[in-house]
């Protein structure tokens, strides 16, 4: 299908200046955020996540286990939303959670570069979901998004959309620290949300610039027009670099802000993060918690 031509039906991106001034006024919000209510609710978004070359069934069975123990050991938490992990350790994920509420998230597709055959990608999707996975996360064709290749970028999202099981959750990440400006990320988030993704996220914290509240604000913008123009609500996951509850605060109120409270629902919002987990406990309880 042919969506670049769709682009032109939204309002160019804002400049950088723009951007800026957006997220300097929401970081003044953001003071109102930081306190233990909204970081319970943002640990509840957590995508707990371990995507390591050293990763085993055994340290993967451990990690998840541990995510379980914590429905016991805070039951006045809310738990993390899901464990997101490669695809070949889907099933370990499942043996360990079963019979809890914990979702299952693989990435998937090429993941972390999408520089792969498009049959692979979708062979690998398939699998991920055959094993268990609740909820893929892809990357968007960087290298194609970079050369205008618009139209080729999206059709892949759309043809792995196709393959998915109805009810499995599609995040498709924009690495925007690849795609840089303002405008790529927008032209992105809208080309994603065209084919058929229910979330857009930010990264996949592997390249250098992760998540930045400036990408955020883009993509939360976008999320917004889209939704204007076609009544589809898709939602926004940070990635990458959110390390404190000040961060999560932070990503909190630039959905809160440009999306409103009606997205800040675990099915509209999330969060990446190993790292901040800790750190969001810690703000919680009011003392040190190294859980994780």
């Amino acid at each position: 299908m042919e969506y670049a031509d769709k682009l032109q039906q939204y309002a160019p991106a804002p400049t950088e200046e723009a951007v800026a001034k957006e997220v300097a006024r929401i970081k003044e919000a953001a003071q109102r955020n930081m306190n233990p209510e909204v970081y319970k609710f943002c640990y509840s978004t957590i995508d707990l996540t371990t995507l390591s070359c050293n990763d085993s069934v055994e340290s993967v069975t451990k990690f998840a286990r541990r995510a379980v123990e914590f429905y016991q050991d805070f039951p006045h938490i809310p738990n993390v939303a899901s464990i997101c992990v490669y695809p070949s350790f889907v099933d370990t994920v499942g043996l360990a959670v079963d019979g809890t509420p914990m979702r299952i998230t693989s990435v998937a597709a090429g993941f972390p570069a999408s520089q792969t055959f498009l049959e692979v990608k979708m062979l690998e999707v398939a699998m991920a979901i055959e094993n268990g996975a609740d909820e893929v996360d892809i990357v968007l064709n960087v290298g194609k998004m970079l050369t205008g290749a618009y139209d080729e970028a999206a059709n892949e999202v759309e043809v792995i959309r196709g393959e998915m099981d109805e009810g499995v959750i599609l995040k498709v990440i924009i690495e925007s620290g690849a795609l840089k400006t303002p405008d790529l990320i927008r032209k992105a988030s809208l080309l994603s949300m065209f084919a058929g993704t229910d979330f857009v996220k930010t990264s996949t914290g592997k390249i250098d610039v992760a998540a930045t509240p400036e990408a955020a604000v883009v993509m939360c913008q976008a999320i917004r027009d889209y939704y204007q123009k076609t009544g589809r609500k898709v939602g926004f996951k940070a990635a990458g670099g959110v390390r404190t509850a000040e961060d999560a605060a932070l990503y909190y109120t630039i959905v809160e802000e440009i999306l409103g409270s009606e997205w800040l629902t675990t099915d509209l919002f999330r969060i990446g993060a190993s790292s901040a987990a800790n750190n969001l406990i810690s703000a919680i309880e009011g003392k040190t918690v190294k859980y994780f």
